[in-house]
């Protein structure tokens, strides 16, 4: 089973991570002042609705689980991204970047997949480098 938490900072500055997935009758979802506490969080109550699952009887299979971030959240968990540095390498308005990772303003969908392509061109470049 694939189990996806998606990633939101809230307005009050919190971060907070839902699921559509769930074993039985068992959710998860996870809070934190950060995206790291969110994380843990969300996979104890990950932990939490297998064993609930397994008292109640069910079965539950393997699972993996992946992250959706929105761009604040992104940037807090990749904090050492400096948002004017990525900007730069992305072509958007630094100013812009700023908004988009404070939250401020988010991005439309073609300046979305954008930043999601050159997420996925860095992380590319990592993949193939050697020390």
């Amino acid at each position: 089973m694939k189990i996806t938490g998606i990633i939101e900072k809230g307005t009050d500055g919190r971060y907070s991570i839902r699921s559509e997935q769930h074993f039985g009758k068992n959710y998860f979802g996870g809070f934190g002042d950060s995206v790291s506490e969110a994380k843990t969080d969300f996979l104890e109550s990950i932990e939490d609705a297998v064993a609930d699952a397994l008292c109640e009887g069910l079965k539950v299979n393997a699972y993996e689980v992946s992250f959706q971030y929105d761009l604040p959240s992104f940037f807090n968990d990749f904090d050492f991204i400096n948002a004017s540095r990525f900007a730069q390498f992305v072509g958007i308005n630094e100013s812009k970047m700023r908004q988009y990772k404070s939250g401020a303003a988010y991005p439309g969908e073609r300046t979305t997949k954008k930043i999601l392509g050159a997420i996925h061109r860095i992380g590319a470049e990592f993949s193939s480098v050697s020390l």
